[in-house]
């Protein structure tokens, strides 16, 4: 196992290809899965964080996603919107995020989502259940192979 410590992940992010299959299940479904192809899923790594995977819009199932209300700002990427994410009667609100225009450094992430991992039923780095990273905020993915302490749990703002 490659074990990373997100100590060592940069500031600011980094964006990298991801080779591994990504996966995301919801109300029973495979709603996402890049063994479906579609182009190159990505991560961004960054001090302090799990890394956030990017899905091509390719290998999500276009139901999926409904257009929600809001925005937020990223000093790295941009401007995020949001989704909605649903299936199989199960609806998660704000669940997932794009950047339509992302800044230059990020670019490749345009035409790609991210999704937060709590609300789904389970999502998979490989063969690897993830964890959510804590406090809800940050979408970051934790799998076995990463060192913390994580940024995004009661206190830790101001890291």
């Amino acid at each position: 196992m490659n074990v990373e410590r997100v100590w060592d992940y940069p500031r600011p992010p980094r964006l990298e290809a991801v080779g591994e299959r990504l996966r995301i299940v919801l109300g029973g479904v495979t709603i996402a899965d890049t063994a479906n192809g579609g182009g190159t899923a990505y991560r961004v790594l960054e001090t302090s964080h799990p890394p956030t995977y990017y899905f091509p819009r390719a290998s999500i199932l276009e139901s999926a996603l409904v257009p929600a209300g809001g925005r937020s700002f990223c000093e790295w990427k941009g401007t995020a919107t949001y989704f909605d994410v649903t299936a199989n009667g199960v609806v998660r609100e704000r669940a997932g995020w794009t950047y339509e225009r992302p800044f230059p450094d990020f670019a490749a992430l345009a035409g790609h989502v991210a999704f937060y991992a709590g609300p789904m039923d389970a999502c998979f780095v490989g063969d690897e259940l993830v964890t959510p990273q804590p406090g809800g905020f940050y979408g970051g993915w934790i799998t076995p192979n990463l060192v913390g302490p994580f940024k995004g749990a009661p206190g830790t703002n101001g890291w």
